[in-house]
């Protein structure tokens, strides 16, 4: 006790020398009061490691700190995290001990609780609530991604099975936000930890060819940077420069993305000059730093992107060009001053260090901040559909588009006409009929190119349609068509609720919620809106209705019910003498399941099971395409699952080659397959092109083992360069 004592106490001292915000003798004592109150707290808790409960927020709290630069309020906020949600302490305690603004910040970092709707993922509520707090104060957002920074870190203690669920939720959730709010370090560590319980082997494989090649990389940057150097020094110019290796899931997605091995990926690293120069001088200074480059390595013009004249809407600024080096590899130069520097690496909470210089960005991030917080206010859709539309926004690259009177709008790329009107004003997009772009009439659905020039036009009796949400690309606009056509649907379905009541009222049926409920069952719609609104538009006919019994005032359907409670029955059996069966769930049990086509599991695969909407289980690959959204969204109804033997049943597999054309090249394929491994093939396909073919076959396997052992054979085959197991949607996309 006395050592964990020790240690607490030294954590809490690192703590204060990181909180270089927090420098008044009043701001130490709100740190210590804070500090004091948690430990007091979580003084019986334990983490899963073993370690005392209070090591986690400290450790959060100094994040928000060191790693993202934020104030008084934030620490103290960060180390009462978890009491309301934890401990004895409640809201109201925060209050009286620290303040409003402080307690409103704990609860939206506070998980909701109560009960959930079932088809709803309670982390995406949680993430809902998180947003809406957004609001009121930005801290909320910074504070949590520091708090999933921290529990990432800490994964290895958890079980196999949450780790992956936790990983899916911050690649699904979490890196997204840290991207969009500028915090580059920890949306790139954030996303290489997910990897790391999502692609294990793949991550550990990557991990060490990068150390394997740091060598020769730093040889490379060293050589490559002399010359500019020494062209810097000549010119008087203050400078650093440093070599930046890209991360491991950047890499990861480039070698999945564009299907090749990681030999093959030339922007493994890029060159970073920082400049010290005052603000007024960094354009000029960054254009001449681009012009010694280029001096002395010829550019790619394709790959300018200039983000000094236009900085990006997380307030991200730098210039980069990509140039050949004397090995015939091209290199990414990223040329910034040391305070777009900082920038890149914090994020929002760098703007504070830099309140003159940094108005622009700043009220670029306001600007965004301010249009979700429109689109959280105005939606009333569900999470998981909200969460979507406004994933939407996040990964978008800008575009940047003027009004007939030359202001400028940024629009994500992909942005159409109608998506501009409604960033114009939900007025406008409302009564929207076409645009001219550069003079020139256009449709609503037309896609903006950076530099066009928009006027919209508009009718009085315009109004917005269902195929509108085909062709916008904002959550704003999206958000904006989905209410008015939802007015205009409860205005419609006031009718058919008239309609049903009179009906109800001639058949002596109550018009109550559990009747409304089994009618809209019996006509397979989900929601009583839905029902009134059929009703109304003539897609259900009351005069119809068969098969019912009305018992007090109570509606049935028989046959229905009974039908139901076979579905049921037959679900939970357990499938008797099943050898090659699944264990599935916590206790193992063998159940009926079917088999995802997504990724098409086979024995061997590292798998989960997901029960589906109407009752029955698919087993999906813990690396499925989408298994991130499946865990992040309805981790609930994820269970366990694992192979109960391997009995030599067979299953189909999809695999792709690569690699340099040859006489007897498909002979050598058909050879290995059929003779060799004695594997069923199924179908096979070769393509040539300019010398290089691309071979897709489809064969029958037992196992992963046997897999692994056919796709060796394969790729010693002379001239084939990879051979790979490829997904569903991936064979659909290159037809």
């Amino acid at each position: 006790m006395v050592k964990e004592k020790k240690e607490i106490l030294r954590r809490y001292r690192g703590l204060l020398r990181a909180a270089v915000r927090s420098k008044s003798p009043q701001d130490k004592r709100r740190i210590r009061k804070a500090f004091d109150v948690a430990l007091e707290a979580h003084k019986d808790m334990r983490r899963k490691s073993g370690e005392p409960y209070i090591y986690h927020p400290i450790a959060v709290a100094r994040i928000c700190a060191e790693e993202i630069g934020l104030d008084t309020t934030s620490i103290v906020c960060a180390l009462l995290h978890d009491t309301v949600e934890d401990t004895y302490i409640t809201l109201e305690d925060i209050v009286n001990l620290f303040g409003e603004k402080e307690a409103s910040i704990i609860d939206g970092l506070t998980k909701i609780s109560g009960v959930f709707d079932h088809a709803t993922s309670a982390q995406a509520e949680n993430f809902r609530k998180m947003l809406l707090t957004l609001s009121d104060d930005v801290r909320v957002i910074l504070i949590k991604i520091a708090d999933r920074l921290h529990n990432m870190r800490t994964l290895d203690h958890m079980r196999p099975d949450k780790q992956l669920k936790i990983a899916s939720e911050t690649l699904f959730m979490y890196a997204p936000l840290a991207h969009r709010l500028g915090l580059y370090n920890m949306k790139t560590e954030l996303e290489d930890l997910s990897l790391k319980y999502k692609e294990a082997e793949t991550y550990q494989e990557i991990t060490s060819k990068l150390q394997k090649t740091q060598a020769v990389r730093t040889r490379f940057i060293n050589k490559f940077s002399l010359p500019i150097k020494q062209a810097l020094e000549a010119q008087g110019i203050q400078f650093e420069i440093k070599g930046r290796t890209k991360s491991i899931f950047s890499i990861w997605n480039k070698m999945v993305n564009k299907y090749v091995p990681f030999e093959d990926i030339y922007d493994v690293f890029a060159i970073r000059i920082i400049i010290d120069v005052p603000l007024e001088q960094e354009k000029s200074e960054a254009w001449k730093v681009y012009s010694i480059v280029t001096d002395f390595y010829q550019p790619n013009p394709d790959r300018l992107r200039d983000w000094i004249s236009m900085p990006k809407a997380n307030g991200y600024e730098s210039l980069h060009t990509t140039v050949m080096s004397p090995t015939g590899k091209w290199v990414e130069v990223q040329i910034r001053s040391r305070r777009m520097d900082e920038i890149a690496e914090k994020g929002y909470a760098a703007h504070w260090k830099y309140k003159s210089g940094g108005e622009t960005a700043e009220s670029i991030l306001d600007n965004w901040l301010a249009q979700i917080r429109e689109v959280l206010e105005s939606s009333d859709d569900d999470a998981l559909t909200f969460i979507d539309d406004f994933k939407l926004n996040l990964f978008s690259e800008e575009i940047y588009v003027f009004t007939p009177n030359g202001d400028l709008k940024t629009l994500p790329k992909g942005a159409t006409t109608l998506d501009f009107a409604f960033s114009i004003h939900t007025a406008i997009g409302s009564k929207c009929i076409g645009a001219k772009v550069n003079h020139k009439l256009v449709p609503l659905s037309h896609v903006l190119r950076s530099g066009d020039q928009v006027e919209i036009l508009t009718s009085k009796k315009q109004s917005p349609k269902e195929d509108w949400l085909g062709y916008v690309a904002t959550a704003r606009a999206r958000t904006k068509i989905k209410t008015s056509l939802k007015e205009e649907k409860k205005k419609v379905a006031a009718e058919g609720k008239d309609i049903l009541r009179r009906k109800f009222n001639s058949l002596g049926i109550d018009f109550l919620s559990v009747n409304i409920t089994t009618l809209s069952k019996h006509f397979k719609v989900d929601s009583a809106l839905e029902l009134y609104y059929r009703i109304a538009v003539g897609k259900i006919d009351l005069k119809k209705l068969k098969g019912y019994t009305i018992e007090n005032g109570r509606l049935l359907f028989e046959r229905q019910a009974e039908s139901k409670t076979k579905e049921t029955q037959e679900f939970i059996s357990p499938v008797p003498g099943k050898k090659d069966a699944l264990l599935i769930g916590d206790e193992e049990q063998q159940l009926d399941y079917s088999l995802a086509q997504c990724c098409n599991p086979i024995p061997g695969d590292d798998v989960f099971g997901f029960v589906t909407v109407s009752g029955g289980i698919k087993i999906h690959r813990d690396n499925c395409p989408n298994a991130t959204q499946l865990m992040s969204n309805y981790a609930y109804r994820v269970i366990r699952a694992r192979w109960a033997s391997k009995e030599l049943t067979q299953f189909e597999v999809q695999l792709r080659f690569t690699g340099i054309d040859d006489i007897g090249l498909v002979n050598s394929v058909t050879n290995i397959i059929s003779a060799d491994m004695h594997v069923n093939m199924k179908a096979i396909s070769f393509e040539s092109n300019d010398g290089i073919f691309l071979g897709m076959v489809k064969v029958l396997v037992h196992d992963t083992e046997h897999l692994s052992s056919l796709t060796e054979k394969l790729e010693n085959i002379n001239g084939v360069t990879m051979v790979e197991r490829v997904r569903k949607e991936d064979i659909e996309g290159t037809r």
